[in-house]
């Protein structure tokens, strides 16, 4: 297990069953025109992580999209931050991030116990339990599916579903829109709106601190944040999937599906 860990962590995707969250960070959320998107894919804790290197064998998707462009993010090999590049014209930058999977084995059941409570990912024990399943002697996949809203120049434009497993969809421009009121967002799985989904929400203040508070999508699969001036915000959500297969020697039993975003707000 040990060396499972150390492997994951070598890899730049830490564990879920720390509840580690995965998410991209440009070094501005607000660039100039022609001026360079800088961003960092980081892991860990309380939006507090540390920056992974740019290595294509670990993601299957890394694009930016503003308007109907898409370009894909190209780097060298361990650059970091893994991302660097000037963008032509004006608008809403969405960086899009999908990590290859990993699988896990959770160390003791607590963890995973923990985990499920932690992400509220309902009645998982229960279908654990009457799958058969051992409590402890199993392998869980994993992917992380990331996006990142940047204002180049004037900021204009709309972020919009991309097409990911699960995901996040900003509903309002930070840069553009009046954020006063909250900020909405959707929560989608599989192109579907997930009501009644736990969003965790990460919000760092130009001191630093960092404050976290949870809060539920109705039908739609859409929830209103609670945003304040000049803060960086991440926007969590995990589906837990059954992989189909009940025989733990053969594969990993589930799939921990972990979408995010991340914007500031101006102030």
């Amino acid at each position: 297990m040990r060396l499972l860990l150390a492997l994951a962590a070598s890899l730049g995707l830490a564990a879920p069953a720390a509840a580690h969250e995965f998410w991209i960070a440009p070094k501005a959320f607000q660039v100039a025109p022609g001026g360079p998107v800088i961003a960092d894919l980081r892991v860990g804790s309380e939006f507090v992580g540390t920056a992974q290197s740019y290595f294509p064998q670990r993601f299957e998707r890394f694009e930016v999209r503003m308007g109907e462009t898409t370009i894909p993010v190209e780097g060298r090999l361990g650059d970091i931050p893994a991302m660097d590049m000037a963008l032509a014209g004006e608008g809403l930058a969405v960086i899009v991030h999908q990590t290859a999977p990993l699988t896990l084995q959770y160390a003791t059941r607590a963890l995973f116990e923990g985990f499920v409570a932690h992400k509220d990912l309902g009645d998982v024990l229960a279908r654990h339990a009457a799958r058969g399943l051992p409590e402890l002697e199993f392998r869980e996949a994993y992917t992380r599916y990331a996006k990142a809203l940047v204002a180049v120049g004037d900021g204009q434009g709309a972020d919009a579903e991309v097409g990911l497993l699960t995901e996040i969809v900003a509903l309002a421009n930070p840069y553009t829109d009046d954020p006063s009121g909250g900020f909405p967002v959707r929560v989608l799985y599989q192109g579907a709106p997930r009501g009644d989904a736990q969003v965790e929400l990460f919000a760092r203040d130009a001191a630093g601190a960092v404050t976290i508070t949870y809060h539920r999508t109705d039908d739609t699969g859409e929830v209103i944040l609670p945003v304040a001036p000049a803060t960086d915000y991440l926007v969590d959500a995990v589906v837990m999937e059954d992989t189909g297969n009940d025989d733990p020697k053969a594969g990993p039993v589930w799939h921990s599906a972990w979408a995010s975003l991340t914007f500031r707000t101006p102030g």
